[in-house]
């Protein structure tokens, strides 16, 4: 990974909405890495996914009425 404050996570309320959207993503061939959940975010266990700040709104946009996002939030801190 390059620069961590290039990035940022997008978080689900559930693993199953995480790995929904990284299905949705992978079939629009768009830019993202499932990832643990970084401690400074969050204690629980869980996966969220990482993206460049480049393509955050375009995965958002696609994202948007198909999966419930809870937060997005700098991966850097």
């Amino acid at each position: 990974m390059k620069d961590k404050k290039s990035y940022n996570v997008i978080l689900f309320k559930a693993v199953s909405y995480a790995l929904k959207a990284e299905k949705i993503l992978k079939k629009e061939n768009l830019p993202h890495k499932l990832i643990p959940v970084p401690k400074h975010i969050s204690s629980d266990c869980g996966v969220c996914l990482m993206v460049h700040l480049d393509v955050k709104d375009k995965i958002l946009a696609t994202l948007g009425g198909k999966v419930d996002i809870e937060d997005v939030r700098p991966l850097a801190e």
